[in-house]
């Protein structure tokens, strides 16, 4: 396996593609995702791996452009999942969705391109245009992570609801502020008869 390509980012906040010998933008490191080209963002100093904020750069950008992908209930529960037990189970669940929905997409493409030949490539304005609010088609990559999302809460609401069944049975201490249960008092017996007096 070939090793990346390595773009160091310098202080100044340049990105300098080794490769290339030439300084490149947020765009151009853009390109070589869409090229599906492995690469590596190092800081320049102290070698450290950057790549992860590169790309969330990349992310932050294209959301705030004019077709963003998640809504704003959707990076609310992505929010909420962090350092919640479930974070994990979150991650590569949104992970894997990613993953089919691409090899879903790439099928149909190549199942499309059998039929049909080679199909053109619709301009980035014409996308626009189409994805743009009151279209009939729906941002599908936004709405399917969404509920993918909202999956993993609707599973996480069940466990719980599961579990307070399974547990309700047993006996717990008091809840915190609850009353101290009062303890059963003996019950009082038969009083015993005073010993009689021997007889002289």
């Amino acid at each position: 396996m070939a090793a990346p390509r390595i773009i160091k980012k310098y202080p100044n906040r340049r990105l300098y593609d080794t490769e290339t010998s030439t300084y490149i933008t947020l765009a151009e490191v853009k390109e070589l995702v869409l090229g599906y080209k492995e690469f590596q963002v190092q800081d320049a100093k102290t070698g450290e791996d950057l790549t992860r904020s590169i790309l969330l750069q990349i992310i932050l950008e294209e959301e705030s452009g004019g077709v963003p992908m998640f809504s704003s209930d959707m990076l609310a529960n992505i929010i909420r999942y962090y350092g919640h037990a479930m974070q994990g189970l979150m991650g590569s669940y949104l992970e894997r969705s990613i993953h089919a929905f691409h090899e879903a997409q790439k099928r149909f493409q190549e199942q499309a391109q059998s039929l049909y030949g080679e199909l053109p490539k619709m301009p980035a304005d014409a996308w626009a245009q189409l994805m743009a609010p009151g279209q009939q088609i729906p941002n599908v990559m936004g709405g399917y992570l969404e509920k993918g999302a909202k999956a993993v809460i609707d599973m996480q609401e069940e466990l719980r609801n599961q579990a307070l069944k399974l547990f309700s049975g047993f006996p717990y201490p008091n809840a915190p502020g609850e009353a101290p249960a009062e303890k059963a008092r003996p019950k009082a017996g038969k009083a015993k008869a005073a010993p009689r007096k021997a007889r002289k």
